[in-house]
């Protein structure tokens, strides 16, 4: 079955740095696009980042536009999030996601938190 499994979350000091990881499983990972997501509290779920199957398109929210950067190993089948810059509105919990599958379904990881505070 489709897993996919964040890690590197954690407490950081506003201007600096995190590297999420997320490790696919249960599909062929490099014939899909794949995500990042955020969720702040009582706010809805947005998107942060969006990588092509070879890795060569990227997209970014306004927000996080030369802060983060969006990249993926389809040898590993991992999609990473490099967080620089990290500012106090950047706290929430970020989600892997994947559309994929016969038929296709949006498949989640469980989330990574993030906190940016002095």
């Amino acid at each position: 079955q489709v897993q996919l499994v964040e890690s590197g979350g954690g407490l950081v000091q506003p201007g600096g740095s995190l590297r999420l990881s997320c490790a696919a499983s249960g599909f062929t990972f490099s014939s899909y696009a794949m995500s990042w997501y955020c969720q702040a509290p009582g706010k809805e779920r947005e998107l942060v980042a969006a990588i092509s199957r070879a890795g060569v398109r990227t997209i970014y929210a306004d927000a996080v536009k030369g802060r983060f950067t969006i990249s993926r190993d389809n040898a590993k089948n991992a999609v990473y999030l490099q967080m620089n810059s990290l500012k106090p509105e950047d706290t929430a919990v970020y989600y892997c996601y994947a559309r994929t599958g016969t038929p296709l379904a949006d498949y989640w990881g469980q989330g990574t938190q993030v906190t940016v505070s002095s």
